[in-house]
């Protein structure tokens, strides 16, 4: 099972995957916000609360253009349906929103992850963002597996 790119190939502002998962609501939604497991797929994370307006950050091995760090800020908290947060990028100027919405399905949950908020000129970003969120979508369904 792979994360399906629904985002438009015109599309340069918005990024959108779609993820039918074979586990129920609760598990997956814990997969976004315990820190320890948020960690394993995602990024290593910081500070991390699922409290509106709380901030938090994303800390990996730097390179090239990029500090390795993602500045976030808690937007919405609708557990377990919805979990959003602002994606700052200082060296990249990236500003950005992230959301995760989750739907049962009859045989697990349907998830939706949408990155939106990149200027038309930041295609390089979107580009790496796009490979990024399929191989941390890949790193995700792994972990669902198996993990508890």
């Amino acid at each position: 099972m792979k994360p399906i790119d629904r985002t438009a190939p015109a599309q340069t502002h918005t990024l959108a995957f779609e993820f039918d998962l074979r586990h129920p609501p609760e598990k997956v939604w814990r997969a976004l916000t315990d820190p320890v497991l948020l960690s394993e797929w995602l990024l290593p994370v910081i500070d991390f609360q699922p409290v509106v307006g709380a901030a938090f950050l994303f800390k990996t091995q730097p390179f090239p253009g990029w500090d390795g760090t993602v500045h976030c800020r808690m937007l919405e908290i609708d557990a377990p349906n919805k979990i959003s947060y602002a994606w700052t990028v200082g060296d990249m100027e990236l500003d950005t929103v992230v959301s995760f919405t989750l739907s049962p399905t009859a045989t697990g949950t349907h998830m939706m992850l949408v990155q939106s908020g990149f200027k038309p000129e930041q295609k390089q970003n979107f580009g790496g963002a796009r490979y990024g969120w399929n191989m941390m979508g890949s790193k995700l369904i792994a972990l669902l597996e198996r993990a508890a």
